[in-house]
C-alpha cells in the first residue's frame, strides 16, 4: 500500500534539511502508541533509527536503516527501510523528500508498507494516514518563516 502526504513550509529546503534531526524526530512521534527513541544516528546512508512502541500491555521494537540519501539543487531526500518491524508490518519503506519551491519548500512523506496479510494492510491505512497527517502542523510550526 502506498501513501503520500505533502506539507508546504516557509523555510528553504536546505534549512529544512538541517532541521531533520533527533529533536524533530521526537516531536513528530504521535501520542499513541508512545514511542521511546532507542537510537538515532541521523539521515545519511547506513544510519539506523530504533524505536520502542508501547502498546500498554506489550512493547514492539522498530528498527529502520537509511538505505539512500541525496542532495541536489532542487531537493534533499533520504529513504528508510524497516529491518526489524512490529508484528503488524511485513514491509516498510519511507522516502522523506524536501523539495525546493518558490515560497519555501515542500515536505513530502512517501510511504510504502505491507501488513502480514492483505486485509490488515488495508485496515492499517486510516491509522497510517492519521499518524502522518499528525506531522503537518508540527512541520508548519517548526519550519515557519523566521521573524
Amino acid at each position: 500500500m502506498k501513501l503520500t502526504i505533502s506539507t508546504f513550509v516557509d523555510q528553504d529546503y536546505l534549512s529544512v534539511k538541517e532541521g531533520f534531526n533527533e529533536s524533530l524526530f521526537v516531536k513528530l512521534s504521535p501520542p499513541f502508541p508512545p514511542v521511546k527513541l532507542l537510537r538515532f544516528d541521523g539521515s545519511a546512508t547506513g544510519d539506523l533509527v530504533a524505536l520502542e512502541l508501547n502498546f500498554i500491555f506489550f512493547k514492539q521494537k522498530w528498527v529502520s536503516e537509511i538505505t539512500e540519501d541525496k542532495l541536489t539543487s532542487e531537493e534533499f531526500y533520504f529513504i528508510d527501510k524497516g529491518v526489524e518491524l512490529p508484528f503488524f508490518l511485513n514491509k516498510w519503506t519511507h522516502k522523506h523528500r524536501i523539495l525546493k519551491s518558490e515560497t519555501g519548500s515542500e515536505i513530502r512523506d512517501e510511504i510504502e508498507y505491507q501488513g502480514p496479510f492483505f486485509l490488515l494492510t488495508w485496515l492499517l491505512y486510516p491509522a497510517m494516514l492519521l499518524q502522518f497527517a499528525y506531522r503537518k502542523p508540527i512541520y508548519k510550526k517548526i519550519f515557519k518563516k523566521a521573524s
